[in-house]
């Protein structure tokens, strides 16, 4: 059976809304028959390395929302579908993993990071949204959130799984304070 990856890829327009530039099946970009290995190029970055040295397991340190600046970090999310939600609370949990809105909107969840998020459906589904619109994702599908504002809604009635890789990104320009655009 042929592997099949959706690759859903977030931008910004001129005027800085976020949008969806593309979410069409990667194509394998590397093939070795004689291995038996087919690679699927999601995305890249630029940036520093990491360090293996050590007998500390990263994985437990204290929750954080975002990486540490320069770093990544790789976890599992589990997304329960919006009827169990309770949307009372969303802005004390969003305090309290130290996440900042960002974001001027009537959806209390819409918020954007300083990160490149690189998030695989497992199970279940998920629509991602952002402020132009929103795409529904699948088991297999990739997104790549490139410092976006974008929330998640599950409206199926079973939780969707995804694993998560948040890497450290420079501030966008146009959302720093710094820029007049």
């Amino acid at each position: 059976m042929a592997l099949k990856f959706r690759r859903v890829v977030t931008g910004h327009r001129q005027d800085g809304t976020s949008c969806f530039l593309s979410g069409d099946l990667a194509e394998a970009t590397v093939k070795q028959v004689g291995r038996g290995l087919r690679f699927f190029e999601l995305w890249e970055t630029d940036g520093p390395l990491a360090s293996n040295e050590g007998l500390d397991d990263a994985g437990k340190r204290p929750f954080s929302h975002h990486p540490p600046a320069g770093g990544t970090r790789f976890r599992i999310v589990e997304f329960l579908p919006d009827s169990e939600h309770d949307e009372a609370s969303v802005s004390g949990d969003f305090e309290s993993m130290d996440v900042v809105r960002q974001v001027e909107s009537n959806d209390p969840t819409m918020h954007r990071n300083e990160t490149v998020d690189y998030n695989i459906i497992l199970s279940g589904e998920i629509f991602a949204v952002t402020e132009e619109g929103e795409m529904l994702l699948r088991p297999g599908d990739v997104i790549i959130q490139r410092g976006t504002a974008h929330t998640w809604r599950n409206r199926s009635g079973r939780p969707c799984v995804f694993a998560s890789v948040m890497v450290s990104a420079e501030p966008l320009a146009r959302f720093d304070g710094d820029n007049d655009e």
